[in-house]
């Protein structure tokens, strides 16, 4: 598809329309070329600049919801570092947080531990990607107060219609733009027995056109205020016919809990032997330690009756467990229209 609907301002539409026009001279590595630096030499030496402190580029905040060792972030990371015209910072989360919503940690300690990905200052956190962007944009990891933009993503499968609400990519961009800064959420949409690593390569391609044109239209003022763009790149990325401006979808899964056999499971749910090893030896302990106070205040007050609760344990007869395990199932397929789809949230 080569048209771009109204609704969003003519700066906007007129960046989208020309990576249109780019796209039907040529293929995703001309796309490249066009709205990229002409030359690595200077691609090499932005980078360069980039590690002293007087870097002038505009900073750019890459984050996602599938943790920062999938190659969705790196590839991503890897192409804005080489157009060296922005200045690259990534924090994300160091584990795969991929459903997690725009959750929040209360209650426990964050840990941001510096890692190495070249031409960028990358962080990993051991919290959701909201944490990730929020912990960014406070001042306290970082020394500059705000990004240009913040792009979450690629992430690994579809974040359309009512997916938004669990995907932790798309709750990335949210948090930003909750912040105030414009945002971008890029997701890939996957195939379990079509889909291979280098359609993220692909995916890259594709859409790093639209990341120069969002860049443009910011340091223009046209980018539209309180706007973050939810961007689906098709399956077989490589093969699709261009782009399309379009409203939230309705596609939506189910989640269905399936009963488990008490038998196979029994106490520990789906923990691993060694998990539960260390959950009997924690709770012997406890068992213990409450059984040497119990018999400690005993002896000093000897006309008091004290029964220790982890020594003879609550009674089990009355309750009832069980045990159940999550499956998704997808109630309708999403459109294979070979086209990208931006949904404004």
């Amino acid at each position: 598809m080569t048209s771009v609907k109204k609704g969003l301002p003519p700066g906007l539409v007129s960046n989208l329309q020309e990576v249109l026009s780019s796209r039907k001279g040529g293929g995703a590595g001309d796309e490249q070329s066009k709205d990229g630096p002409s030359t690595s030499s200077t691609s090499a030496e932005n980078t360069a600049a980039g590690n002293g402190d007087d870097d002038t580029r505009p900073i750019v905040l890459v984050t996602n919801g599938d943790g920062i060792d999938s190659p969705g972030l790196l590839l991503l990371v890897e192409a804005l570092v080489r157009e060296g015209s922005y200045n690259v910072h990534v924090c994300a989360p160091q584990l795969d947080k991929s459903a997690s919503g725009h959750s929040i940690t209360q209650g426990e300690t964050i840990a941001a531990t510096s890692c190495q990905i070249s031409g960028a200052t990358a962080f990993e956190i051991s919290g959701t990607p909201v944490d990730c962007v929020s912990l960014a944009l406070s001042g306290a990891l970082f020394s500059w107060s705000k990004p240009v933009l913040v792009i979450s993503g690629i992430n690994k499968g579809s974040s359309c219609g009512h997916h938004m609400f669990y995907s932790g990519v798309v709750a990335g961009a949210r948090e930003a733009l909750i912040s105030g800064v414009p945002s971008l959420s890029i997701s890939l949409n996957w195939k379990k027995d079509a889909s291979q690593e280098s359609d993220f390569k692909d995916a890259v391609a594709v859409c790093l056109p639209l990341i120069n044109a969002a860049m443009r239209d910011i340091e223009k003022g046209a980018f539209p205020k309180s706007c973050s763009l939810n961007i689906q790149i098709p399956t077989s990325p490589s093969t699709n016919k261009g782009f399309k401006l379009t409203k939230q979808s309705m596609w939506r899964s189910t989640l269905n809990w399936n009963a488990i056999s008490a038998n196979r499971h029994p106490g520990v749910g789906y923990m691993s032997n060694q998990q539960s090893l260390g959950l009997q030896l924690a709770q012997l302990s406890r068992d213990a330690s409450a059984a040497g106070a119990a018999r400690r205040v005993t002896k000093q007050n000897t006309n008091l009756e004290i029964e220790s609760v982890g020594a003879s344990g609550k009674s089990e007869v009355n309750k009832l467990k069980k045990y159940f395990r999550l499956e998704v199932y997808y109630l309708f397929p999403m459109s294979q229209t070979h086209s990208y789809s931006f949904g404004r949230l």
